[in-house]
């Protein structure tokens, strides 16, 4: 029996030689030298990515890739240097796929990169302030032909339901209106190709009316897991914020969200982005729970200028008043409306460098 059991340990440990380094093992092997690394770049910057080679293994060469993209191969363990220029704002996945003793291992890194600009701070001029309904808890703000096209949510507890409606600036008064079965939380709309576009927040689901009878033409539903918040457009393609940083491309044809971009200011990045405005090239956002805008870069997503309308909101009146949430730009004037949710004003403002 000793004999018998001698011979079975002998043999597990002759096994376990012959099997070599697990797996598991082999992934300790490199690791990037994170010492070296920032917790934040600038998309102006270059970052030098090193590898520690943990059991000092002979490295024949090294691949790199970012968010899944192979971006360059180098010969040995020699540095490499990754230019962030033109690169996207935001997280940055690296990979690198070392090659080594006929064998291979990946090991794994994350930098993150703000814009490399400092935004600046706008003034502004109030050419005129309107009433606007207490009621409304403002989630979309657009001029459609002169007339104001809003739409709101339904905050639990309240005795109404999020709609979409036609509005007259001046007075501040409903011209027509379309309500939302009460399970929906309406969000932001937008108008574009004679239709209005109307999100709402956590069912996945928006919908499609005439802009000029305001009839509903159908619904769609949203072909990402995002939730829906702020909408504006460039005339070719729908922008939408889902309360996260990132704003979505949307095509009105297809209703298929094709592409993001991260907003950031040159040292943080920007979470719910709400209410969005296209003016002059640029989206104009509100920012949940600020009262001020960001001016968008819609390319790049950094902000490039901010405007500060907290003494507007010191003239708010009504006690239910609550966040900034309202961009809607008058092309015949170039002015920009602005109100909030539940508040009883509409300002129109002339910004000014």
């Amino acid at each position: 029996m000793k004999l018998h059991n001698l011979f079975i340990t002998t043999f597990l440990a002759l096994s376990l030689v012959s099997c070599g380094d697990s797996q598991q093992d082999k992934e300790n092997y490199f690791s990037f030298d994170e010492s070296q690394l920032k917790s934040m770049y600038q998309a102006t910057d270059k970052v030098d990515f090193s590898l520690l080679n943990n059991e000092n293994k002979s490295i024949d060469s090294v691949v790199y890739f970012a968010n899944g993209e192979r971006i360059a191969g180098i010969k040995g363990n020699s540095k490499f240097t990754y230019d962030l220029n033109g690169k996207k704002l935001g997280y940055h996945n690296i990979k690198a796929l070392v090659y080594f003793e006929k064998d291979t291992v990946s090991t794994k890194t994350r930098i993150e990169v703000a814009s490399g600009i400092v935004p600046k701070l706008l003034k502004y001029t109030v050419v005129n302030t309107y009433p606007h309904d207490v009621n409304a808890f403002t989630e979309g703000y657009e001029f459609y032909n002169d007339t104001l096209i809003e739409s709101t949510g339904s905050p639990s507890g309240t005795p109404y339901l999020s709609y979409v409606a036609k509005v007259d600036y001046k007075t501040g008064k409903t011209i027509k209106q379309v309500g939302l079965d009460k399970k929906y939380f309406g969000e932001g709309t937008t108008v574009i190709n004679g239709k209005i576009y109307q999100l709402t927040w956590q069912h996945q689901e928006g919908f499609i009316y005439d802009a000029k009878t305001m009839k509903k033409i159908k619904s769609f539903t949203y072909d990402k897991p995002v939730e829906g918040w702020g909408m504006t457009n460039d005339d070719k393609v729908i922008y939408h914020s889902d309360g996260t940083e990132k704003i979505w491309t949307l095509d009105p044809e297809t209703l298929k969200l094709t592409n993001f971009i991260n907003v950031y200011t040159n040292d943080s990045k920007i979470k719910s982005v709400n209410e969005l405005e296209w003016i002059n090239g640029k989206i104009y956002g509100n920012i949940w729970q600020k009262d001020a805008i960001a001016v968008i870069n819609p390319d790049s997503g950094a902000i490039e200028a901010v405007l500060d309308l907290s003494a507007l909101r010191a003239q708010v009146t009504n006690q239910e008043a609550e966040v900034l949430n309202g961009i809607a730009y008058r092309k015949s004037t170039n002015t920009i409306f602005v109100t909030g949710k539940n508040w009883n004003k509409t300002f129109e403002i002339k910004v000014t460098q």
